[in-house]
Parts: C-alpha cells; structure tokens; sequence
C-alpha cells in the first residue's frame, strides 16, 4: 500500500489580536511558513505538486486563493499551483487530509498542506455580513430547505457551546478550570521551550502571544456571560489571532529522491457531521467512528491535540472518549494559545508531531470541531 509521511511542520508564532503580527498581509504570513518549509525541508519547491491552504472568510488581503498568493509571495516556483479550501475551523486540518489523500492516491508525490488566518484584519464572520444586502440575515436565511429542516433556530457558536455545557452538564466553575490549566500548561511548555523547534519566528514575534501568566480562577469568575444568563464568559473561549502554519507530505517515492526524513506516517484521515444547530459536539462521534475504522481505542492514543474552541467542547470529550485528560492539549490549547481559524488546524498537527517526538509517543489525534456540526480526525504515527 501507499504510505503518506509527514516530512516537515511548521508555524508562525501565534499573534493575539491587535498584536505582533496583526499588520502583517495575510500572503506573507503564508509566505514565512513556506520558506521555513522548504528551507527546514531541504525538498526542490519546483517538484510540489500543489499548495492547499485553509483560510475562513476569504474576502479583502484573504481573498484570490491565499494559497497561490502565499506561494508567489515566497517567491518560490510560478509553477506550482495553489487551492484554497474552507471548511470552517478545520480548514486547514482538512488541507492536510487531501494533501494526504493525494500522495495515498499515488495522484502526487510532494503536497504542502497548510493555513493562513490574520483575524486583526478580517474580523471572524465578516465574510457573510461583507456587502450583503440590507436586512441581511445570515447565511441560511430564507433558504426553503433549511428552514423546513431546522426552523429559524438561531444558528451560532456561542449558542452551541452553552448547549454542550447544558447537554453535559459542565459547570462554570469546571469550566474555568480547565481554561486556567490550559494557560498553564502553554506558559510551562514554552518555558521549557517546547515549541521552539516548531516556531519559524516573524520578527520580533518569537514566541505566542496569547499565554497569560497572571491569570486566575478569581479574575474569570469576574467576568461577564457573552450570553446573557449563560455559563460562558471570555475566558472559555478560544482567543482571536494570527498566524499561518505549513507541513510537507510527502511519498516513499519523494522521500527517497529527496533525501527527506519521513518524521511520521499518515495513519487515518476521516471527517464526520452532526447537529449543525448544536454544531460544536461532532468531535465525538468523529472519533468514535475514526478510532473504529482505524481498528483502535482511545488508550491506543499517546498524544491528543483537541482544538479549544470552548472549554466545554473539550471536556464533553473527555467525557464521552475517556480519554487521559494528561495527554490531551498537554502544551495548552486555544484558549490560550490563540486560534487563528484558518491555521489551527495546520497548527495543532505541527504541535502534535513535535509532542510525539518530545515525548517518544507512538500515536497521536488531532481532532476539531467545525462550522454545520463538522469535525475532522487525524491520526499519526511517530517514525
């Protein structure tokens, strides 16, 4: 059978909003991580076969396909061409799949896979409110077929994160545990410079930006619901931010004639739906089935990287999966590193693979929820 491996993985530093990399374009955050790429690499940019590339709400500096820009902006082959794809926050977890799905094929040899987000410059959603006509009312809308199926149901993030805590009965003050574990572990892992090795620094931009070291259970249970009467407040919400992260995957055959270091094999790729009302609980059943398929259980899995969206997201998991919550997000998650939407994807399995190294770790997860009750699941293999 064919095999596809993960050669390279790479990332920006997380920006937070406003932060260092908020007046970087977009085509140039992509830019850095592709010359880290190629450079860490030491592949022929001439032999990629193509560049997909995740990014949500592709309007202003994120639109005309961010990955052939990006590409072009490095400088590097006019050649190799570039897609962008959007499947909400696992847009570019999702690059990664058809990357690997391409070589797995034997369609490809040599794929990048990766995403851009800046959210500074493109606020989240500006994409379906940007020109609209008056009166505009959201994407679904007036669509017959999706009234007739789900009503006029509002249809949003937070609304599905306060029903996860209400459906799993997860408190607040549960909550803003986890969220202040999350700020812990981030700031422990980067003192201890675990994310160096994946890091390509913009800049003065060296390190994420998002970690905060001196918050405090007493400082969240001060803040106010985003929701009126809700469970959710700031702090158990992933951060708005900037970044871009890139791997290279590649084929037994591009290894070889490339003299690359096959780092980790691609092991399952599946991606699965549910409630798009509730929207952000999909990571459940997307990983019953992938672990399922891939002949496997949780206890099989050495390293989880779970996005953190919203506290409750990864704690109604952790439920369901009982999975170790020691190994999942054991470097912090979103809620304090930061989740630039389009990139996160790309981000998490760049953090994944350096844990697995880190650690010695066999298998690691990666899975996340996603716009319409989505979610992708990703398992890898250390080589």
């Amino acid at each position: 059978m064919a095999e596809a491996y993960i050669a390279e993985a790479v990332r920006t530093p997380v920006g937070r909003r406003n932060g260092g990399l908020a007046e970087v374009h977009p085509a140039d955050l992509g830019a850095h991580v592709l010359t880290a790429l190629v450079e860490r690499s030491g592949a022929d940019p001439a032999a990629v076969e193509d560049v997909i590339f995740g990014c949500v709400d592709t309007v202003g500096p994120q639109a005309g396909d961010i990955a052939r820009t990006c590409w072009l902006a490095a400088g590097l082959p006019e050649e190799v061409p570039g897609v962008t794809v959007d499947r909400q926050c696992g847009s570019s977890q999702q690059a990664v799949h058809f990357a690997a799905q391409a070589v797995l094929s034997g369609t490809c040899d040599l794929v990048v896979a990766g995403g851009v987000q800046n959210m500074s410059q493109v606020p989240i959603a500006y994409a379906m409110t940007a020109g609209a006509p008056p009166g505009f009312a959201g994407p679904f809308a007036g669509s017959r077929g999706w009234e007739a199926r789900y009503g006029d149901q509002e249809v949003s993030q937070f609304r599905g994160a306060e029903m996860i805590a209400e459906r799993w009965d997860i408190g607040r003050a549960e909550m803003e545990e986890f969220a202040l574990e999350s700020h812990r572990r981030a700031v422990r892992a980067a003192g201890e410079g675990r994310f160096d090795r994946e890091i390509a620094p913009y800049g003065d931009v060296t390190a994420d930006e998002g970690p905060r070291r001196d918050t405090s259970l007493a400082k969240m249970a001060a803040l106010r619901p985003l929701v009126e009467g809700g469970r959710l407040t700031a702090a158990l919400a992933s951060q708005i931010s900037d970044g871009a992260a890139a791997l290279l995957l590649a084929s037994e055959r591009a290894v070889r004639d490339h003299g690359l270091t096959p780092r980790a094999r691609v092991h399952h790729l599946s991606v699965r739906g549910e409630d798009p009302i509730r929207m952000l609980s999909a990571p459940i059943p997307a990983t019953t089935y992938a672990l399922k398929k891939a002949g496997m259980t949780i206890g099989d899995i050495d390293v989880v990287e779970i996005n953190e969206a919203f506290a409750p997201v990864v704690l109604a998991w952790l439920k369901e999966t009982g999975a170790d919550p020691a190994v999942t997000n054991p470097n912090g998650g979103a809620i304090a590193l930061g989740h630039p939407l389009g990139a996160t994807g790309a981000r998490l399995m760049t953090t994944l693979l350096h844990e697995l190294e880190r650690t010695g770790g066999r298998y690691g997860l990666q899975t996340m929820c996603e716009g319409g009750g989505q979610a992708n699941v990703t398992i890898i293999e250390r080589l």
